[in-house]
């Protein structure tokens, strides 16, 4: 008994004490492992990336993608810096680099580390499309998403730990690993991850928007990505991220907002959306 009593004190310890505030909504989030652990790794899983695969340098699209990483970071500073976050990026080591690919794919690191695939140029169409999934991918790392996510499933196979040590019954601790895996993936584990996908959406709006490029532009892309998809997907209950309509509805919506953001810092309107 007192072993069962240590177990769940130390969870309820650890989820008490593990958290941090999310700038972009003031909410406190998870946070079992710090910055300045994930961001060494950060840094060797990207130089590793960039060492597997050829990087294209030297060419309009590059140019590109670095001007517009630029304007993007430049941006969340002065959003960060004008909402009480001064310093928030000082360990940020922002890198641009366009990769030769077909994946239809971009992302960004804790760090700061972003990678375009030339797959996805196409979709985009435009650099204002770039812009937009550029500040989607940096809204995930400014807002600690990979932190949550590994603490996350700490927490998970926490609980899965404390349940096969407080459950001393053999048939039901086996009903409880069968149940628990299922239920929590589907029930806890990809909502989490959709409402990282829809948050990372309204802050990379906003990035966009006070980076001088026009927001409406976000829906007009995801229409292009589910037009590639074929319309293609899982139920929207078994992914980790959001189906396209619901995603297209929801950027629609949120333009009125950035806009009145990028207004907040003298942005009234919009760069061409430069074809490419």
């Amino acid at each position: 008994m007192k072993l069962k009593l240590k177990i769940v004190s130390i969870l309820t310890l650890v989820l008490v004490v593990s958290c941090a505030t999310n700038p972009f909504t003031g909410n406190q989030t998870m946070a079992l492992v710090s910055n300045d652990q994930i961001f060494p790794s950060a840094f060797q899983q990207y130089n590793q990336v960039l060492s597997e695969n050829k990087i294209v340098t030297g060419t309009s699209q590059s140019e590109m993608i670095a001007r517009v990483g630029e304007r993007i970071a430049t941006s969340a500073e002065r959003w960060l810096n004008a909402n009480g976050y001064q310093g928030y990026l000082k360990d940020y080591k922002w890198e641009y680099k366009l990769i030769e690919d077909k994946t239809v794919n971009a992302w960004c690191m804790p760090s700061g580390k972003i990678a375009f695939y030339t797959g996805i140029l196409p979709i985009a169409e435009n650099e204002t499309a770039i812009a937009a999934i550029m500040g989607h991918e940096v809204a995930h790392a400014l807002a600690n998403h990979g932190q949550q996510r590994m603490s996350a499933a700490y927490i998970q196979q926490g609980v899965a730990l404390a349940g096969n040590v407080l459950i001393e019954d053999n048939q039901t601790r086996d009903i409880f690993n069968q149940s628990y895996g299922i239920g929590t993936e589907v029930g806890v584990m990809l909502p989490f991850s959709r409402s990282h996908e829809t948050q990372a959406d309204e802050i990379g709006l906003i990035l966009m928007a006070v980076a001088g490029y026009n927001p409406e532009e976000a829906a007009n892309l995801w229409k292009r990505m589910d037009a590639n998809s074929g319309g293609q997907g899982p139920p929207e209950f078994l992914s980790t991220h959001p189906a396209n309509a619901s995603r297209i509805q929801n950027l629609t919506n949120l333009v009125p907002k950035a806009n009145a953001e990028a207004k907040k810092f003298g942005v009234t309107s919009y760069r061409p959306l430069g074809k490419y």
